[in-house]
């Protein structure tokens, strides 16, 4: 019976940018149901289907409830029970072993989706420890909108959501499927209720297109030809914000000349956007204001990230929407612990200059090393050997570019430890596996060093099993271990009191809280400037020259020629039902969605003599890999859409659950990578389909 659950209000951190405010529904320490919190900060009730299922996550028969130590090869599946205290003094043994043979920096530290605070402890013990080296797939998730964003106005201007706004741009973000940062989706559904209007740039038809005013159906790969085309109608017609652009923007002179060659017409036949609907769409975005741009990591996702990123935010500013209310804002934090103070950078202050990233020229404040360069690392020791690896909240086999790169790669190391709920491809790979405890079972907090201005409180539902260690308390210990032990905790949770003491709050208050946001303050520019080196919006950038950078946002390309040979052009996305690789062991989820789908155009699936539900095998330059064909008018004719994440729990340790078979990142390369970010090219990429 219900009246006879106990009900406990926390966020949800199916990843850390979670942040929808939850019921978890608890009866003899176990959660029997969850239900969004219609008081909640951020979503007023909505939930997920993977929030609502994650429970079934906590009592799965086959997560890992204890240290295990592999007895035979690397990647033959065997292993060995063992204590707690043997695994970390394995780990710490191996770990400082490489450190008096190839230095602090031969040893690299990788996490993937966090679930709060654990991310910046991990970072913290790298600092400690003295290696450069975290790995992170940063550099095509989220980095180089922050990045760009701090060089070109100061600042990461993310969509201000909690204020009206007039008009929405939707660009590359499809928040109803992955509800990308938390809370957006509920607030802009909210907006599209009281009156926002939405454009929608993305290649495939998804759910908002139904109420947008506008859908813009752009070639995989050429959104920075698009907004250079935007900037070219809204400057040629005059629609830009003057009195912004003459008091604060550097180079607008230059941009206005750079951009006279992006004519929507010859734009039209790189992006496949009719001119017209450029021109019509440019205009909507510049006489509304506020707008906002809520941008998705796919624009992130090829070799020319930073002219994307660069022109979204030119677009931004020359249209007035920077920092003010309804607008892309800088968010500002909350009264608490900073985040160099608590990853105690003081401790490495040359991290830049011995990073692996600096060898290849990345861009300034780039502080996690690409997957790429950490791989070169170990396969070939440029710019010097890497030998150790410790991996938490990650699957590198399936969300590193070129997967069988990283297997070879995995495959030389000296050492791996890796800490997860269960066991996975990469962690079938690693020396040493660490059961570690979900989201629901420890007190964590959320949002911590986002850039979003709020904190959320996440405190623990029920106990783990008694092996289950939370990431924070593992790190807590292996510190004390492989660095000096004045710098941890006896308990790891003082680390939450670490965070909040500036605040004057303890835990337990910020918990009856629910949430601390940092004040809305608007304009801030106005008193102090923009924090760039003119002060100023930098369209073109004054440091340039300084950091090899190009001054001006500019079309270089398509991520890869065309090429007769594969004449499709390859997209992917997310299933809203599993989270990157994660939850395809959950019964009920499985059955929603129960095969990796590679969406087809059905003229194009004609073509191929395709049916509905037909395998496929899907091929570019570097790989091929087999999924279920769906057949859809939602996708171009000339775009396949492939499934992202997959590999198969029900399959065996020796063989890394099939890993390889229908993995999208079999057929991507690192051949080509950004200068700036060290990005590849997830989408844009040539690519053919056949029958099996």
């Amino acid at each position: 019976m219900e009246n006879n659950i106990r009900w406990i209000r926390t966020h949800c951190a199916r990843m850390d940018h979670g942040g929808c405010a939850v019921l978890a529904g608890v009866k003899d320490n176990r959660i029997v149901k969850v239900k969004g919190d219609p008081d909640g900060f951020l979503n007023r009730g909505y939930i997920c289907p993977k929030g609502l299922i994650s429970p079934d996550r906590l009592t799965h028969p086959d997560r890992l409830k204890h240290p295990l130590k592999r007895t035979g090869k690397r990647g033959e599946g065997k292993w060995e029970r063992i204590s707690w205290q043997e695994a970390l003094n394995e780990i710490a043994e191996n770990l400082t072993n490489i450190k008096e043979k190839y230095g602090a920096r031969g040893v690299a530290f990788g996490l993937g989706m966090p679930k709060g605070l654990d991310h910046f402890v991990l970072i913290r013990l790298a600092n400690l420890f003295g290696s450069p080296n975290v790995v992170a797939s940063q550099d095509v998730c989220h980095a180089p909108r922050e990045i760009t964003g701090l060089h070109t106005c100061g600042f990461y201007p993310v969509a201000d959501l909690h204020q009206p706004s007039k008009l929405v741009l939707l660009w590359a973000s499809n928040i109803t499927s992955t509800n990308e940062e938390g809370e957006i989706n509920s607030m802009l559904l909210k907006q599209l209720k009281d009156g926002t209007e939405l454009i929608v740039i993305d290649p495939r038809k998804i759910d908002l297109v139904k109420k947008s005013k506008k859908w813009l159906q752009i070639r995989p790969g050429t959104d920075h030809a698009l907004a250079l085309s935007f900037l070219n109608v809204i400057i040629e017609e005059s629609l830009y914000d003057k009195d912004f652009v003459e008091k604060w923007t550097y180079g607008f002179e230059d941009l206005k000349d750079h951009v006279k060659k992006y004519t929507p017409e010859k734009i039209s036949e790189i992006t496949w956007v009719p001119p017209d609907l450029i021109r019509e769409t440019a205009r909507l975005y510049a006489r509304s204001r506020p707008a906002a741009i809520q941008w998705g990591n796919p624009i992130e996702h090829n070799i020319h990230t930073f002219h994307i990123t660069r022109a979204l935010i030119c677009l931004m500013a020359i249209c007035g929407n920077l920092d003010i209310p309804g607008g892309n804002v800088q968010a500002k934090d909350p009264k608490i612990m900073g985040l160099g103070p608590f990853v105690r950078a003081d401790l490495i202050p040359n991290k830049w200059k011995e990073m692996i990233s600096t060898h290849h020229g990345t861009i300034p404040r780039l502080m996690t090393v690409p997957p790429a360069f950490f791989r070169e690392a170990i396969l070939k020791e440029t710019p010097y050997p890497v030998k150790g690896f410790y991996s938490m909240c990650a699957n590198p086999m399936l969300s590193y570019a070129d997967s069988q790169q990283t297997y070879e790669a995995l495959m030389n190391l000296d050492f791996m430890a890796v800490a997860d709920l269960f066991m996975t491809p990469t962690a079938a790979m690693a020396d040493i596996v660490l059961p570690v405890a979900s989201q629901f079972e420890f007190n964590d907090i959320g949002h911590y060093g986002l850039g979003h201005g709020y904190i959320l409180a996440r405190p623990k539902v029920v106990d783990p099993p008694e092996e289950c260690w939370p990431d924070m308390k593992i790190l807590n210990e292996l510190g004390k271990l492989i660095t000096p032990a004045e710098y941890w905790h006896d308990d790891y949770n003082h680390f939450l009191e670490d965070i909040l003491g500036p605040s004057g709050l303890t835990y337990s208050q910020f918990v009856e809280k629910g949430y601390l946001k940092g004040p809305e303050k608007y304009k801030s520019y106005e008193k102090k400037g923009f924090r760039t080196p003119t002060g100023k919006v930098e369209l073109k950038l004054s440091t340039a020259e300084k950091f090899k950078l190009p001054p001006l946002p500019s079309f270089t390309g398509f991520p890869e020629e065309d090429d007769p040979d594969y004449p499709l052009v390859l997209t992917s996305s997310k299933n809203p039902h599993y989270l990157h690789s994660s939850y395809r062991w959950v019964e009920k989820l499985r059955k929603l969605s129960p095969h990796p789908q590679t969406e087809i155009h059905p003229e194009t699936a004609a073509k191929y003599n395709i049916r509905e539900e037909d395998e496929v095998v899907i091929e570019t330059k570097v790989g091929e890999i087999v999924q279920i064909a769906h057949l859809s008018d939602d996708i171009h004719p000339r775009v396949l859409n492939v499934s992202y994440g997959w590999w198969f729990p029900e399959g065996k340790a020796e063989s890394q659950y099939e890993w390889e078979k229908s993995n999208l990142n079999m057929l991507t390369s690192t051949e080509k990578l950004g200068k700036e970010y060290g990005t590849p090219n997830l989408k844009g990429i040539g690519c053919r389909i056949r029958r099996k």
